[in-house]
């Protein structure tokens, strides 16, 4: 079967003919329906993980149960299914929450999941090596939902912990409204009545920011201009929770200039930017987070959301041997939402 390997740091993906998985005891054979494009990836091509290669591509994915190893009950063939993607040990007290993003043990497993040291899902079939790192996708489409398991479930994770501030009088910004902060965006408006700035510097995406009912979308190509603007809309309180879906130095700075006090920064993206502290800035009470993944429990209520109707991923999908392009798509920023390869 085709698969789009990672083979060393610094080298671009490449698609490769590898044998179908052998399904060992207490596995799952998962035969994949789609699977997402992340800049994650990006940054394991760039600059690796601390783990070495080869290995197959691709942590945000779903699709359908194909066989089960020796001791695995609950599941049946042909379920369709999300694949969890931080993997654990699964015995700790973070794991034993459903918390595996946060394995107190991870430092010690050679592995961060399928796709980030393991085998992941860009390939026709994948093994999750146990029942609990499944999660039942109901009657969603497993190739649309496939981003669900990270570009839904990072930010649902980042806003939860967030939600005892976003009061009706309250104002969160989003910045970034690509993979993940289009969703993001959702995501708010279905769980709270906050008042919801989208902040980009492309003019596209904040218009899909606004098809997506955000009623206020603001340019941060200029910074400091943007913050100027912000601070007319949300006055003297400032800002009170800000999601910062880049990373990069000029949008955690935004974060810093925008908020007031008694307020949360999280920074979800991974672009490399610092957060300077000087007396009042970011100012007094404001709770800095850098939240990674979600936990399993977590995607179930994602899930749910999907099923209800109050998210949906933008998905533009492409066929498994176009990786290569679509990865450079991403790299421009050619993307609008989320591209899924289908094997």
């Amino acid at each position: 079967m085709k698969a789009v390997r990672f083979i060393e740091e610094g080298r671009p993906p490449e698609i490769l003919d590898v044998p179908k998985p052998a399904l060992g005891p207490g596995e799952i054979l998962v035969k994949i329906a789609g699977a997402g494009v992340c800049h994650s990836d990006l940054h394991v091509l760039d600059h690796g993980i601390g783990i070495p290669g080869p290995f197959t591509l691709g942590h945000e994915n779903a699709g359908w149960v194909a066989a089960l190893g020796q001791g695995v009950t609950g599941w049946k063939e042909g379920e369709p299914v999300a694949v969890y993607g931080p993997w654990g040990c699964g015995l700790c007290h973070q794991c034993q929450t459903s918390a595996e993003n946060y394995c107190e043990r991870h430092a010690s497993i050679p592995s961060y999941g399928g796709g980030l040291g393991s085998d992941g899902g860009m390939a026709e079939y994948m093994i999750v090596p146990s029942p609990r790192l499944l999660v039942p996708l109901g009657k969603l489409n497993p190739a649309m939902a496939a981003p669900l398991s990270d570009a839904a479930l990072t930010p649902y994770h980042a806003i939860k912990a967030a939600l005892p501030l976003l009061t009706p009088d309250a104002t969160v910004v989003v910045l970034g409204i690509g993979g993940l902060g289009h969703i993001a965006v959702q995501i708010l408006k279905a769980l709270t009545s906050a008042r919801l700035i989208a902040c980009d510097i492309d003019e596209a995406k904040l218009a899909h920011a606004r098809q997506l009912g955000v009623e206020r979308t603001i340019n941060t190509q200029d910074g400091a201009l943007a913050a100027e603007e912000i601070a007319d809309l949300v006055g003297e309180r400032g800002v009170t929770v800000a999601l910062d879906f880049v990373g990069a130095q000029p949008t955690i700075d935004l974060c810093s200039r925008i908020v007031g006090r008694a307020s949360r920064i999280s920074v979800v993206g991974l672009a490399g930017g610092t957060l300077h502290y000087s007396p009042n800035m970011p100012p007094f009470g404001c709770e800095f987070s850098i939240p990674y993944w979600g936990s399993r429990t977590e995607l179930i209520e994602v899930i749910a959301l999907a099923e209800s109707g109050h998210i949906r991923a933008a998905v533009e999908t492409f066929p498994l041997e176009n990786a290569v392009d679509v990865y450079q798509r991403l790299r421009e920023g050619r993307i609008e939402g989320r591209a899924v390869l289908l094997p």
